[in-house]
């Protein structure tokens, strides 16, 4: 299978083919048991693409994607377990990654909240009111002087 599937939760999961290179795979992981990236979740994550590397070739993988290799569940390893797990994975390497879906409904920018997604209401006020505020002391302090 190559293609994303919903998988429970707001997550896409999807199957990712590898073949690697002379440099490697391509991209750098974070987390596992000692170093949770994730607070109380020790699942394996990538923290960047290389450029140039066989995952920034392939356009699929993207960093914040948490991953499982070969079919196994990365969950329960330290983080140097994991990275030697990478290295010693084969020329062609599976890799199951699930991503967050970000919401695709409505006109782009809305979030479906109830948030706008532009300044909030006191960004806007708070400044318009010191420049009025400001222009009415001036106006005062000119009319005295008449």
């Amino acid at each position: 299978m190559n293609g994303s599937v919903a998988a429970g939760g707001g997550l896409a999961e999807e199957v990712i083919r590898l073949t690697r290179r002379p440099s490697g795979l391509g991209f750098n992981i974070v987390g596992g048991t000692d170093q949770q990236y994730v607070s109380n979740d020790s699942s394996i994550y990538v923290s960047r693409i290389k450029k140039d590397g066989a995952a920034y070739l392939d356009g699929r993988l993207q960093e914040g994607d948490k991953i499982v290799i070969n079919g196994r569940d990365l969950k329960d390893l330290r983080h140097m377990d994991a990275v030697e797990l990478f290295r010693n994975a084969g020329y062609d390497v599976s890799l199951k990654i699930q991503r967050r879906l970000q919401p695709q409904n409505g006109p782009v920018g809305h979030r479906g909240d109830g948030d706008s997604g532009g300044l909030p209401l006191a960004a806007v006020l708070v400044p318009g009111l010191a420049l009025a505020a400001a222009a009415v002391w001036i106006l005062l302090r000119y009319r005295q002087r008449m």
